[in-house]
């Protein structure tokens, strides 16, 4: 399987952001930290949304290989497998709580993240003298 670098730069930090949530749901019984007065399903939430963010990125990055609705399906259905993969983690379990926070978030960080990446680009491109399209915000 061929990997260009530019697949590597948008599709990479999705991937290890991802191994990384594999990772934290790999601890057994892992509690909140005493120093975070984070409550856990916004924990959940920010976890996701730093998904979220890097699949937007991705999109954006790969000139939009891959449509929205299925990059968040994808993005969903990774929480449904975190979820069950804590079926297997002493002291761990699935909670459809921690679900519905993820999905909140990753639709958070996608959405942010393209509106923000879409205001870059505009910025850019009006800098080229040319009229910018406001209701283009692929």
């Amino acid at each position: 399987m061929h990997c260009s670098r530019e697949g590597l730069i948008a599709w990479g930090p999705a991937v290890l952001w991802a191994a990384a949530l594999f990772l934290l749901s790999s601890i057994p019984d892992l509690g909140a930290p005493t120093w975070a007065l984070v409550n856990d399903k916004v924990a959940h939430a920010g976890a996701y949304g730093v998904l979220g963010g890097t699949l937007a990125w991705g999109h954006r990055r790969s000139g939009g290989a891959i449509g929205h609705g299925w990059l968040l399906v994808a993005g969903a259905l990774y929480g449904v497998t975190d979820e069950i993969h804590q079926v297997y983690v002493p002291g761990r379990s699935p909670d459809p709580a921690d679900l519905a926070a993820d999905v909140v978030g990753l639709l958070l960080g996608y959405g942010t993240t393209r509106a923000l990446l879409g205001r870059t680009m505009k910025d850019q491109d009006a800098g080229d003298g040319e009229p910018v399209e406001m209701g283009d915000a692929s």
